[in-house]
Parts: C-alpha cells; sequence; structure tokens
C-alpha cells in the first residue's frame, strides 16, 4: 500500500518540471491527482502521461477511491485548464477535483513564473504584474480554495513552494525573488491562524532543481554576459526533480501529521 492511498490532490503548474514530478510521485503512493496550469492541451497531455503511470504502477488497487471504479477505468489523474490568478477559475477547480474524486485532501501550489533576469527598472510593469499575478495571488487563491474546502473537514495538507530569493533578496531577479519571501511569509502565517484545526500547512524549498524555469532563461537585451557561466552551475548544483517529489510525498502523507508550520527543504526535512 503507498503513502497516499485513497488521497486526492491538486498541484498547480502541474504540467511539467517540479509539479509534474510530484504528481508523478503522488500516482505511484497511490493517489489521485488533479494537474492545473493554463495550457489545456499541456495538462491533459500530463494527464494522460500521469494515468500511463498509475496503470504501470498498480494504480490505486486496494484505495477506496478504487472501490468508486475511478482506478479500474484509468482516471486516476485529470487535467483541467486554471489561471492561478483568476479567483473564479481556482475555485472551479476545487469543484472539479470534489465533483470527479468526491474529496480533497491535498494541495500544492507550485505554479510559478521566473520573469526575464534583469533590473527592475528595465522590467515592463505587465511583466511584473504577470510574475506577481502567477506567484502571489496564484498563491492566496489556491490557499484560500483549499482551506475553505479542508478546514470544515478537519484534516488537509497545504503544501506552498518556495524559491530563490525567500531569504534575501536577489538583484536582477527582483519580482521572482521577493514573490518567493512572500509566499514564506504569507505561509507562515496561515499555519499560525490554523493551528490545532486538523489541517497542516507547510513551506518546501525545493532548491536547485533542474527545470525549464532554469534551463531556459530569458534575459533582458545587454545582460547576457552576466549569465554566461550559468548553464555550467546549473549541470553541476542542479538536482533532477524526482527528488524534491520524493519530500512532497511525505510532507502530503499522514507521516507528516501535526508538523504544519514548518519551513522544509530537501536537505534539512521536518
Amino acid at each position: 500500500m503507498g503513502m497516499l492511498e485513497g488521497k486526492v490532490a491538486v498541484i498547480t503548474g502541474g504540467r511539467r518540471g517540479i509539479g509534474y514530478a510530484i504528481a508523478e510521485a503522488f500516482i505511484k503512493e497511490g493517489a489521485a491527482v488533479v494537474v492545473a496550469a493554463r495550457s489545456a492541451q499541456g495538462v491533459e497531455e500530463a494527464a494522460a502521461r500521469l494515468r500511463a503511470t498509475g496503470s504501470q504502477a498498480g494504480g490505486l488497487a486496494a484505495s477506496g477511491l478504487a472501490a468508486s471504479g475511478l482506478a479500474a477505468s484509468g482516471l486516476a489523474a485529470r487535467g483541467l485548464a486554471v489561471d492561478v490568478g483568476s479567483q473564479e477559475q481556482v475555485e472551479a477547480l476545487v469543484n472539479y477535483t470534489v465533483e470527479t474524486f468526491g474529496r480533497l485532501d491535498v494541495w500544492v501550489n507550485n505554479a510559478g513564473l521566473a520573469g526575464p533576469y534583469g533590473p527592475t527598472v528595465d522590467l515592463s510593469p505587465d511583466t511584473f504584474t504577470q510574475v506577481v499575478r502567477t506567484n502571489i495571488l496564484g498563491v492566496y487563491h489556491g490557499s484560500r480554495a483549499a482551506l475553505k474546502r479542508m478546514l470544515p473537514q478537519g484534516s488537509g495538507k497545504l503544501i506552498n513552494l518556495l524559491g530563490h530569493g525567500y531569504r534575501s533578496p536577489v538583484p536582477f531577479q527582483n519580482a521572482y525573488a521577493s514573490s518567493k519571501a512572500w509566499v514564506r511569509s504569507f505561509t507562515m502565517a496561515l499555519a499560525q491562524e490554523t493551528r490545532g484545526r486538523g489541517m497542516d500547512i507547510f513551506t518546501f524549498y525545493p532548491g536547485m532543481v533542474l527545470t525549464e524555469m532554469l534551463t531556459d532563461v530569458e534575459v533582458i537585451e545587454g545582460l547576457e554576459a552576466r549569465l554566461e557561466r550559468f548553464p555550467q552551475v546549473v549541470r553541476m548544483l542542479a538536482k533532477p526533480p524526482e527528488i524534491p517529489a520524493k519530500m512532497a510525498v511525505w510532507l502530503a502523507s499522514s507521516a507528516s501529521d501535526g508538523r504544519g508550520g514548518k519551513l522544509v527543504s530537501v536537505s534539512s526535512p521536518v
């Protein structure tokens, strides 16, 4: 029996990178998942790959979900196109998940935009707003929607992902880095506000992970030389997304019950 048997999870930004790796790890541990991202085609393709993974791993054969026929019909993973910056679309994601799988146990706010590398003054207001809309409003809407569902049931796991900049300022990545500092403060406050109500809320720092966010960096024209050695740093230090995904499984499982309110990283788990 997997660590997440019978659990239902939502992962935003789940069509690729860390989000997809988390969804895949959840599926392998017996969960049903809904992956959300902006691209309708992208999330459906991701869900199809996840369903294949679930079938290969034996799916949810022993879980309560299996009894409903979801596992047997190959529906352990679904995808939904969602702009997490929209409250209405995030609430629709909750409703879709509950209508499809009957419950909601885990919510992972992973969707994020890096924005181009360069001075803040050269970053267009529209670009800065796009980063804020996804990284800040997306976490706010997702967290609030999850809490409204989980607090009344007295159980659930909310996992909000951090990134570079959550501890200190990062020049030339000010939009992304400052948004991650906000996520840390916001999530820790949520954990304090909900203490003793059955939920566990975590901030999770996966570290440097080998994803498109690191391998396909947009740079403001004229600053390319500043990142000349960055690909070498990524090759040396970045870990595969499957490593933080394993920690996400632990956070989502009953093994972390009662340990909410912590900032967790791959190098320093709870």
